[in-house]
C-alpha cells in the first residue's frame, strides 16, 4: 500500500472535522445571537415604515413598558437554564404591586422591601419543594400561581379594593426620568448588568449551567445542586416582586387585574433569546434581545392602529412557535456535528 493511499484518507478526515467544527460554531452563534439579528432587522423595517417609531419618545416608551417584563424574564432565565420553569411569576407580579402600594403608606423603603419579602418567601417555598422533594417545577409553581393570586385577592377584598400609592418619593420613582429615560429603565439596566456578571463570571453562574446540563454530573463535580435550585427560584420571586413594585409606582396604585399571562410572556422572551427549555444553555444578553423584540413587535402593531390587542398575543405566540421549532432543529444539527 502506497504512502499516498494512507495520507489521503487522513487528510479527508481532518477536513471533515474542520467542516464539522465550523458548522457547530455557526449553529451555536445563530442559536445565541439569532434574536439580536432579528431585532435589528425588525427595528430597521419599523423605522422605515413608521416615522413615529424613530422618535426618542417612542423609544423611551418601549423601554419603560418593557421594564417590568424584563425583570421577570431575567429571573426566568436563571430558572430555565437549570432546566426548571416558574409559572408563578405573573401572580407574584400583581401580588407585589398590591403589597407595594399598600406598604407605601409607611414610606419609600417599605414600598420596595415589602413585596420583595412576600414574593421572595414564596420563591423560597417553590425552591425548597422542587429541590428537596423532587416535585415537578410545573406542579409546584402552578400551585404557587394559584396561591399568590388568592393572597392578592384576599388583600384587595376579592379585587374590589385598589390601594393607592401614598408616598410621593415612590410615585416619583415610577414617573421620573434621567437623561430622558424613566428611572425603572435604569434600574433594569443595573439588574441586567449584575445578572450578566453573576451568570458568566461567578461560581454560582457556573453551577446554574452545570445543573441544567446534567444534575448527576454536576453533583459528581461537587456542585450544590439543591442549593442552586433554591436560589434561582428565590431570585425569580424577588425579581417578580420588584417588577410589581415599579409598576405600582408607575401607575400610582396596586392594580389587581394585571399579571395574567405574564409568565408566558417571560418564557417567550427567554426562549426567543436563545435559552433552551431543556436547560444548560442561555445568556442574559439573549434575554435582553428577546424582551426588546417582543416590545418592538407590540409597538409596531400599535403604530398600525385599530388592531385588537388580542392579535398581539396571536403574533407573539406564532413567533414563539417558530423560534422553538428553529431551536429544536439547531440542537439536532449540533448533535449531528
Amino acid at each position: 500500500m502506497s504512502q499516498e493511499t494512507i495520507v489521503a484518507p487522513a487528510a479527508v478526515i481532518a477536513e471533515d472535522e474542520r467542516k464539522a467544527e465550523r458548522t457547530d460554531r455557526i449553529v451555536g452563534l445563530v442559536q445565541r445571537q439569532g434574536a439580536l439579528a432579528v431585532l435589528i432587522v425588525v427595528v430597521i423595517i419599523a423605522a422605515a415604515a413608521f416615522p413615529n417609531f424613530r422618535s426618542f419618545d417612542n423609544t423611551a416608551t418601549i423601554l419603560v413598558t418593557a421594564a417590568p417584563p424584563a425583570l421577570i424574564a431575567l429571573g426566568m432565565t436563571f430558572v430555565i437554564i437549570t432546566g426548571g420553569i416558574d409559572l408563578s411569576v405573573g401572580s407574584l407580579y400583581v401580588l407585589g404591586g398590591v403589597v407595594s402600594a399598600y406598604a407605601s403608606q409607611w414610606g419609600l423603603l417599605p414600598a420596595f422591601l415589602a413585596p420583595l419579602a412576600v414574593c421572595g418567601l414564596i420563591g423560597v417555598m417553590n425552591g425548597l419543594l422542587i429541590a428537596y422533594t423532587r416535585m415537578a417545577p410545573f406542579i409546584v409553581t402552578l400551585a404557587a400561581l394559584l396561591g399568590a393570586r388568592g393572597l392578592m385577592r384576599a388583600l384587595s377584598s376579592e379585587g374590589s379594593k385598589t390601594y393607592l400609592v401614598e408616598n410621593d418619593a415612590f410615585r416619583s420613582f415610577g414617573t421620573g426620568s434621567f437623561l430622558g429615560l424613566g428611572y425603572p429603565v435604569w434600574l433594569v439596566v443595573i439588574m441586567f448588568a449584575l445578572g450578566m456578571v453573576l451568570l458568566s463570571r461567578t461560581r454560582f453562574g457556573h453551577s446554574v449551567y452545570a445543573v441544567g446540563g446534567s444534575e448527576d454530573a454536576a453533583s459528581l463535580m461537587g456542585v450544590a445542586v439543591r442549593r442552586t435550585k433554591v436560589w434561582v427560584y428565590v431570585m425569580s420571586g424577588l425579581l417578580a416582586g420588584l417588577a410589581g413594585a415599579i409598576n405600582a409606582a408607575k401607575l400610582g396604585s396596586g392594580v389587581t387585574v394585571l399579571g395574567t399571562g405574564m409568565e408566558l410572556d417571560a418564557i417567550a422572551a427567554v426562549v426567543i433569546g436563545g435559552t433552551l427549555l431543556t436547560g444548560g444553555a442561555g445568556t442574559i444578553a439573549g434575554t435582553i434581545a428577546g424582551v426588546l423584540l417582543l416590545g418592538v413587535i407590540q409597538n409596531m402593531i400599535n403604530q398600525v392602529g385599530n388592531v385588537p390587542s388580542s392579535y398581539q398575543q396571536v403574533i407573539s405566540g406564532a413567533f414563539l412557535a417558530v423560534v422553538v421549532v428553529a431551536q429544536t432543529y439547531l440542537v439536532k444539527l449540533r448533535r449531528q456535528t
